[in-house]
């Protein structure tokens, strides 16, 4: 089904994903504890710090990412390497608030920003017929991080101090990532795609669009709206699943039980949903996208029983293997590919603001006295709205041909 640059492609793009994790906040909240602790600061001031370095990387991220589109694949994969290397032996040196803002915008702009911008960028020009399944398998780096990382890293922290895992990770990231991107991308350059059969070469050419053009397109914002939902009520969920857990007397391992529904719907929608996008295309599926997360403010609006905890986290779980692999494939269907570095630079570092929306939302709500049950129908007005404006522009999302 691959050759073997398409293979080494995709490798590629799953080493990123997964190397994005140390950007994640899964994984940056697993250290805050310890540094909150460090610092002795309380759980606000680490949100707020937290929210407004987000903020930051995202508005940095719009005109860095783009620049993707200019340099060679290899060499930009290894700008970002380094930043991403020093970033991490920087987060080892916290000892300032300022330091900590510092060091948490350097890990949200170059792992979760730029490794993941350029490996699902990497992918999503290079395929065509096959972008679908390849995006799954790139976007399966991350769940595999989701399922590792935390349990090493738990165990990590028991046996030595935070710091010393920062300097580990900053060590095998210089060492690992130039090595294998070597061997995986040198010869990788703007022109180099996947093959194609003699009938795909007979088909008309799409226009290329340029991010200039491409934000003055009413179909741009109403697939954002739709593809921005999950982030940042997913992140609102996860971020403040305490709240959630006090307010539905689930008990305090209901939810990080219930992470199990979610990993494994979420992985196996990953893999699923890349075929159905070779099939039936990005374009058609985008509409089903939001559909259980839909539901899934339904269950945390209507009932408290602990088992629907997992439904609910479940269904949150399809949504986002979903959406992780329409988030990329979408875009080079309408608007092609010579310019999509550019392009998901704008949509990536809408993403991340959408993250620290979500985050600042959620805690503003909560603060006002906001049930969990409100929270949950003004998250179902949103999607529903975005849905119902898809459904109006659903016809109209097909590629422009030359």
């Amino acid at each position: 089904m691959f050759n073997n640059l398409s293979i080494k492609v995709i490798i590629f793009g799953f080493i990123f994903t997964f190397f994005s994790s140390f950007g994640q906040s899964f994984f940056l909240g697993l250290f805050n504890s310890s540094i909150r602790e460090t610092l002795s600061i309380t759980h606000g001031q680490f949100g707020s710090i937290y929210a407004s370095a987000t903020l930051l990387s995202s508005f940095v991220l719009i005109w860095v990412g783009k620049k993707i589109d200019d340099i060679n694949i290899f060499k930009f994969a290894f700008y970002v390497i380094l930043l991403l290397s020093f970033s991490c032996f920087f987060f080892s040196k916290i000892s300032s608030i300022a330091f900590l803002f510092l060091a948490i915008f350097l890990m949200r702009f170059s792992g979760q920003g730029l490794m993941a911008h350029t490996g699902t960028t990497t992918i999503a020009r290079y395929f065509t017929k096959s972008r679908g399944k390849a995006l799954s398998a790139c976007w399966f780096g991350l769940s595999t991080a989701e399922f590792i990382l935390p349990v090493l890293i738990v165990y990590l922290l028991t046996i030595t101090d935070w710091q010393n895992i920062w300097i580990s990770i900053s060590i095998l990231i210089i060492i690992f990532l130039p090595i294998t991107s070597f061997f995986l991308i040198q010869k990788l350059d703007f022109n180099t795609r996947e093959q194609k059969d003699t009938q795909d070469n007979k088909k008309k050419e799409i226009k290329q669009w340029k991010r200039i053009e491409v934000i003055k397109d009413y179909r741009f914002y109403v697939v954002c709206l739709n593809l921005l939902a999950m982030p940042w009520i997913a992140t609102g969920v996860f971020v403040y699943q305490s709240f959630i857990t006090e307010a539905k007397g689930w008990g305090s391992f209901v939810i990080a039980q219930s992470f199990m529904a979610y990993s494994i719907l979420s992985v196996v929608t990953l893999l699923g949903s890349g075929f159905l996008i070779d099939k039936f295309t990005s374009r058609k599926l985008l509409i089903f996208m939001n559909i259980p997360l839909l539901f899934s403010t339904i269950v945390l609006f209507y009932f408290d029983n602990p088992i629907t905890s997992f439904i609910f986290l479940g269904l949150i779980g399809i949504s986002n293997g979903l959406a992780n692999v329409l988030g990329s494939s979408t875009w080079a269907e309408i608007y092609g590919v010579k310019f999509i570095g550019s392009i998901k630079a704008l949509t990536t570092a809408l993403m991340v603001f959408s993250t620290a929306f979500g985050t600042a939302l959620f805690g503003f709500l909560i603060d006002k006295g906001f049930s969990i049950e409100l929270i949950a129908m003004i998250s179902f007005i949103y999607i529903l709205i975005s849905l119902i404006l898809l459904i109006f522009v659903r016809n109209k999302l097909n590629p422009h041909y030359i």
